[in-house]
């Protein structure tokens, strides 16, 4: 329920397990073991006394607002990407831009300052013009219109 979040706060550097089906007492235990913090929007989960410390509720249904709420929270470890969007696998820059050739569009390749693979799924990112909106919607500091 909370996958775009998920995403999100991962391009900001947020390490975050997202496991789309797994009940409650498994998800407690996770989280108690590996240390995490639940986020949530589930209020009966908040309610559990196993919970209690280890969720946060969140009260917007929009992703952009959800990820504000947690970024005023927890600060975010960094202002640029280094957390795959899909596995959460590091981000590591790619020394040799050449090695990407055929792995991202041509004109990317060209146009693009440098790369960064995945440490886990391989996935190559690069900074474009998506990541100037993102970091309009989302960084520290840009007031909220209203």
């Amino acid at each position: 329920m909370l996958g775009r979040l998920a995403r999100r706060l991962r391009m900001l550097g947020y390490d975050i397990l997202y496991q789309r089906d797994i009940d409650d007492g498994s998800l407690l235990r996770l989280a108690m073991r590996e240390d995490r913090i639940i986020l949530t929007r589930d209020t009966r989960l908040t309610m559990r006394k196993a919970a209690i410390g280890r969720t946060f509720l969140i009260s917007s249904e929009d992703p952009a607002k959800q990820a504000k709420e947690i970024m005023q929270a927890f600060p975010a470890p960094s202002g640029v990407p280094v957390r795959c969007t899909i596995c959460n696998g590091a981000l590591k820059p790619v020394e040799d831009r050449q090695s990407v050739l055929g792995q991202v569009p041509e004109h990317v390749f060209h146009c693009a300052s440098g790369f960064f693979k995945c440490s886990g799924c391989g996935h190559i990112y690069w900074e474009g013009s998506h990541m100037e909106h993102f970091k309009e919607e989302l960084l520290p500091g840009e007031e909220e219109e209203g």
